[in-house]
Formats: C-alpha cells, structure tokens, sequence
C-alpha cells in the first residue's frame, strides 16, 4: 500500500493548490509510493486527503499526522471510512497528540499523550457511521516516538510513523512494535552536493528542533538515550554528531545510503522530506524529489 519509499512536501500550505495537485501528480509519475500531508492550522487532514486522493490514481494519500486536539473523534472516524470506501487501500489516517501549546490554541486541555490517545483510538472504535461501509481494513498509525506510545500503536493501530529521528531510533521501535506492525518512518534530507552547506542547512533545521524541544520531551530524550548525547550536543545550533544523526545530507548516493539505513534498522516505508532553511522561500522541491527518485525508487 505505501511502497517503500514516499515523500513529505514540507511546504504544501504554502503554495496555492493548483500548484500542490500538480507537482503530487508529477511524484505520482515519478514512482514514489506515498504522498504524506502535514496538518497544522492551514488545510485540515481529511479535506487534503479527499483532495489529493481525487486528483490522483495510484499514489497513497496518508495524513502524517492529525492532530487529535483538532478533532471530534466520532466526525474523523466517518471521515476515514468514508475515503477508505471511496479509495480502497490508498487512504492511511496518522494521528499524534502534537505539543500542549496547539491543544490550548483550540480551547482543549492538555492530557497525559498515552490515556488521551487510547481514549480518541476508544471514541473513534465506537463511531456510528451509517453509509456504505468500506471493504478494504481501516488502516491507522500514530505519530509515536517514546515507548509507551510505541506499545500503543503496535497494540491498537497498524503501526507507527515517527518523525525527524535517526536510523538508531528505528531499530528501537521495531523492538516494540514487534515484527508485524508497519513502521513508516519520516526521513529529514538536505540535498546538495557541497557537504559544508549542506550540513549547515541541516544544522539550521535542527536548530529550530532544539529551540523547541522543550515542548516536545519525549523526542529529546529518545535521541538523548538512545544516542548517548547531552546537553552539550545542543549547543550553538547542535554538534556535528547530532546534526549528521538527524538529518540526510549531502549529494544523491549520500540521502539514498541513509534511506537504506533506515531499512536495515527496520523501518517499513521511509518518508523523505526535503529540507530548506527556516525561513526561506517555500518550495514543494520537485526538482529534488525528482533527482532522488532514480536512486530511491
């Protein structure tokens, strides 16, 4: 359903979506397995799914990830069967607790991430949905990174899609996942074949990651334990160690070498997503998802 490798335009909002629906069109072309759509205070997860999905043929549309805190579980229920009758084995639904910050900006409070993600996995199990139901399996991962969320989605959904985490990580979720679960994991690039450059635009990307890690704990501290870093490796934007565990850079067989650590440490599907630096001008990046695409396809 996903193939093996897909990708995550890092800039969809950002483009007018026209733009969007034809540059999707041209990775469809390319062979790539999977579209994967963020969702943050722009479009909403299932109306870019329905879109895309319409506009497309064979490429897998997968919400990577819907932020729970924006949902009514029963309403996002409907919705996923809905395009899973419409799309039989082309839709997956990829749900994450976000930050606190986002609950608080809809008016939710904030919740222990397992218990509230257990409880939204109960109330969607439990939606009425009384159209024609689809004949293909509902197919759900969760945005997990720690362990307990890990052990969740391996006990309750297909999988899991973990997010800007190196290949160290991987091999950690496969142990909890277990052999049978689907890991689809997200890989951050920086393509350009000056390594000095390239790692600086890395670096920039982890920068932003660090100055916000304190609201996301659970990633810090995988990296943290799994890696050996410290507190030390945060500094001035992070330590080339750090940098290089995280990020893909460098030219073509550089990006596709790290692609097939991925796999090696267990992953399923990787998502590749091309990184720019914070603040510059948005790209859907189609001519490097296209030069990517004869050595990861």
């Amino acid at each position: 359903m996903l193939g093996r490798v897909g990708i995550r335009p890092a800039e969809i909002d950002s483009h007018p979506w026209a733009e969007v629906v034809d540059a999707v069109a041209e990775f469809e072309d390319l062979g790539y397995g999977t579209v994967w759509t963020a969702e943050g205070f722009g479009r909403d997860a299932p109306t870019q799914a329905a879109l895309l999905l319409s506009a497309t043929s064979r490429i897998t549309v997968a919400s990577g990830v819907a932020n729970i805190y924006r949902h009514n579980p029963h309403t996002l229920a409907q919705a996923q069967r809905t395009l899973t009758e419409a799309f039989p084995d082309r839709y997956l639904l990829g749900l994450g607790v976000g930050v606190p910050h986002l609950a608080e900006m809809v008016g939710r409070t904030w919740g222990p991430p397992g218990a509230t993600m257990r409880d939204f996995l109960d109330r969607m199990d439990a939606a009425l949905f009384t159209a024609t139901p689809p004949n293909t399996r509902l197919r759900t991962v969760l945005g997990a990174v720690g362990p307990r969320m890990l052990a969740l989605a391996g006990e309750r959904t297909w999988g899991a899609h973990p997010y800007f985490l190196p290949a160290e990580h991987t091999a950690h979720a496969r142990q909890i996942l277990g052999p049978d679960k689907v890991l689809a994991v997200q890989q951050g690039v920086v393509l350009n074949a000056d390594r000095s450059a390239a790692r600086e635009t890395a670096r920039e990307n982890v920068r932003y990651w660090i100055e916000h890690s304190s609201q996301l704990p659970s990633r810090w501290h995988a990296v943290r334990d799994l890696l050996g870093f410290t507190e030390d490796d945060l500094a001035d934007g992070g330590s080339d160690r750090l940098v290089d565990a995280m990020v893909a850079h460098g030219d073509v067989d550089a990006v596709a070498h790290r692609v097939q650590q991925q796999f090696a440490a267990g992953a399923d599907h990787v998502c590749v997503e091309i990184l720019s630096t914070p603040g510059a001008e948005p790209t859907l990046a189609r001519k490097q998802y296209a030069e990517l695409a004869a050595a990861l396809i």
